[in-house]
């Protein structure tokens, strides 16, 4: 806790003692730690296979590394301008990075030691990882072989000296330091070798029959070798320095500030983003990462070259870089890892022959990614694009990804002679360079593109397609609570809304023409906006809410969301819980709000749940005056989460669900089955740490129910209560 707390006061002790800052709220960068260390506790999940866990932890090493080149980064950045603005709860920048700090270092040695359990694991399985073992004649002699013809001609050593300047070493790049002895006369010099990017992260090792044409892969699956680049390095320098004796060596890695920041009055912004690119890959070390062993006389000399004061220093005992391990997860083992699943297409899209207008048409459709393929979401824009009688097609774009059918599809419509524009978001952080592409190959297609605000990101996924037919002009639209992103829809969970009506088409329009023109909507009739109105239609359906457990109706709030963060939001949900409102929280991340603490969140539950898929899903359901679950609950999904950056600094839109079947399948269908959850999930405690929830009784499994359900869009039911464990909840049940 923070310096603001009083004593050793527990939360709600005292019923007439004030709660301060700290017993109100949670840190937000600690928050999204402890969320990192239950996606990292999953790499020690034994009821995963073996190659998933190591996925769990690869995830956790890149999760930390973006959050440290961000997240610390501006932090960091705070204490050396002097900012004194306080966190949520009351810390100061320095203090916050106090606490970050510690709880980084228990992340790294926490990491290690499950890499230390995974290696042996994968080792038993066939998968040995060579890093510092010895390794029999032939596997010697094949990585000799490829050190010299495929490494040797890619890396330039370096000697370090005052003749020599320090070369740069870019933002998350791996470099080796030799410490050598001079054999003719004895004297000691040091050697860099930084790793460039275009080499593997690790080698795998070709066995006997991988040197065999056609060789059939299941045949040597059961030998994989595999060795890291700064070890391969290493074990084979002295070739590189014959006459020299190499007395130590060490490997180290660089994070640094990958922040970007635009001003207001950018004249240019495409050049503008183009130039902080650049100096993103030069920004402020934030990190070193060195070996354990590391030569001292090297590792003094680096820290002194790359000038880290500020930074963090961590010594690694085992494998630096763990985000990399995603190379060794590549390895073709089905047995490692989790039953292939392949989405479902549709059904009613299939009902109409694969029209997606056709079903548009007919009535309202729910897609829920990646049980239901995201390919429909992409023929919606292909049939689009080659329907004679579309007119115009309109597309926000935050992350297409680099394989992006999206963005093909809007370049055919483009070139078939339709009206066709796109609002693509340069400021999505680290798809910057991608966007920019995906901008300029749009553009000499005739496309119109859109950047939208400069002080605001358009995080807004909706796409609208207005076509000619007989009664005249009609608007298809589609909004979704994920990214326009083909590889993220096969592992992030996430709703795509069709519809065909007016109202939603009007106030499309609407949003579109306030993003390229600036024209503030008035008069909306489905959406609210942010940042106009939605965070105040959030705070009357939480207000009337409370008005109705004033009167003894039922009262509750339904919500699944990845990070709530926003104080005036949380402070709206205690005043709820106080007055009776029953809060069910599904927040994957981070979580600042406190659950379950006496006299101010009583009636509050979060959870988090971390499995197979990620979950991305924006909802939010609010009794309406009715116990819950209940077809007059007023139902909503987003593109927002509940942060200030969502609310305030980012166009954004929350969507309400009319249509009766699609209001049943969200509500008693998905956000149901999350809150009932048991064996992904974590509970959050009063004192704010989180517990694996209790799988003895009934255990329900979320991902596996949508797994095996019928398509939501098709012949999809509500949840059965014979079939699923109670919804618990706390007194005062709705």
């Amino acid at each position: 806790m923070s310096d603001t707390t009083h004593d050793n006061q527990t939360p709600g002790e005292d019923a007439d003692a004030p709660l301060v800052l700290a017993d109100r709220f949670i840190n937000r960068e600690l928050s999204w730690l402890a969320f990192n260390e239950r996606v990292l506790a999953e790499a020690d999940n034994a009821d995963y296979p073996l190659l998933e866990r190591l996925r769990f932890l690869s995830i956790s090493g890149s999760n930390l590394d973006e959050f440290l080149m961000i997240r610390v980064a501006g932090i960091v950045g705070q204490v050396q301008r002097g900012i004194s603005r306080p966190s949520i709860e009351g810390r100061s920048p320095s203090q916050q990075l106090s606490a970050i700090r510690d709880a980084v270092r228990t992340i790294n040695r926490k990491q290690q030691e499950s890499w230390r359990e995974l290696r042996v694991l994968l080792a038993d399985a066939g998968i040995t990882i060579a890093d510092g073992h010895r390794v029999d004649a032939r596997t010697h002699s094949v990585l000799k072989s490829y050190f010299l013809e495929e490494v040797a001609p890619v890396i330039t050593p370096q000697v370090v000296d005052t003749a020599h300047p320090f070369p740069f070493v870019y933002n998350e790049g791996i470099g080796v330091l030799l410490t050598l002895t001079r054999e003719s006369d004895g004297e000691r010099i040091v050697e860099l070798i930084l790793i460039p990017g275009g080499l593997p992260r690790f080698v795998r090792v070709p066995d006997d029959e991988d040197r065999e044409a056609g060789a059939d892969s299941k045949n040597h699956a059961h030998n994989a070798v595999y060795i890291s680049m700064e070890s391969l390095i290493c074990r084979f320098a002295h070739h590189l320095f014959p006459g020299f004796t190499i007395e130590g060596d060490g490997a180290f890695r660089v994070l640094r500030d990958s922040d970007i920041e635009i001003e207001e009055e950018a004249e240019d912004l495409v050049r503008t983003f183009r130039s902080a690119i650049q100096r993103r890959r030069r920004g402020q070390v934030i990190q070193l990462e060195l070996d354990e062993d590391f030569d001292p006389v090297a590792a003094d000399l680096l820290r002194e070259q790359l000038g880290v004061q500020g930074a963090t220093l961590v010594e690694t005992d085992g494998l630096i870089g763990i985000g990399g391990l995603a190379d060794v997860v590549a390895e073709d083992r089905p047995d490692l890892k989790f039953p292939s699943y392949t989405p479902r297409f549709p059904e009613r899209v299939m009902e109409h022959d694969g029209d997606c207008f056709s079903a548009i048409r007919e009535k309202d459709i729910v897609i829920h990614h990646p049980y239901e393929s995201f390919e429909v979401v992409v023929d919606f824009l292909r049939q689009a694009a080659a329907d004679p009688d579309v007119v115009a097609i309109k597309q926000t774009l935050y992350r297409a990804g680099q394989q992006s059918s999206v963005v093909a599809a809007l370049i055919a419509a483009a070139e078939n002679g339709k009206s066709v524009t796109a609002v693509v978001e340069l400021k999505a952080r680290f798809d910057e360079e991608q966007n920019l592409l995906w901008a300029s190959q749009l553009e000499r297609a005739g496309v119109q593109v859109i950047y939208g605000f400069v002080d605001l990101k358009t995080h807004a996924k909706v796409s609208m397609v207005v076509r000619r037919e007989e009664q005249g002009m009609r608007t298809y639209c589609h909004f979704g609570t994920g990214n326009y992103h083909p590889v993220n829809a096969k592992i992030y969970t996430d709703l795509s809304f069709f519809t065909t009506d007016p109202k939603f088409g009007r106030d499309a329009a609407k949003l579109f023409n306030y993003v390229t023109g600036y024209v503030e909507p008035r008069r909306l009739e489905m959406l609210a906006i942010a940042p106009i109105d939605l965070r105040d239609a959030l705070y009357g359906h939480i207000d009337r809410e409370i008005e109705n457990a004033g009167k003894g109706r039922p009262a509750a709030i339904w919500a699944k969301l990845n990070s709530i963060t926003d104080k005036p939001l949380i402070e709206r949900l205690y005043a709820a819980s106080q007055a009776g409102v029953e809060v069910q929280l599904v927040v994957r991340g981070i979580n600042s709000l406190r659950a379950g603490v006496p006299g101010l969140s009583d009636n509050i539950r979060v959870k988090s749940i971390i499995g197979r898929f990620l979950e991305h899903t924006r909802i939010w359901a609010f009794a309406n005056g009715y116990r819950m679950p209940s077809e007059r609950a007023k139902v909503f999904i987003a593109s927002a989460d509940a942060m200030p950056r969502n609310l305030d600094r980012r166009v954004e839109v929350l969507v309400p669900i009319k249509n009766r079947t699609v209001h049943d399948q969200v509500l008693q269908q998905v956000l149901l089955a999350n809150l009932l959850d048991t064996e992904q999930s974590w509970e959050q405690q009063p004192d704010g740490t989180y517990a694996r929830m209790d799988r003895s009784d009934k255990p329900f499994n979320c991902h596996r129910y949508f797994m095996t359900n019928p398509s939501l869009s098709g012949r999809g039911d509500a949840l059965e209560p014979d079939d699923v464990p109670d919804l618990v909840l706390r007194k005062g049940e709705s």
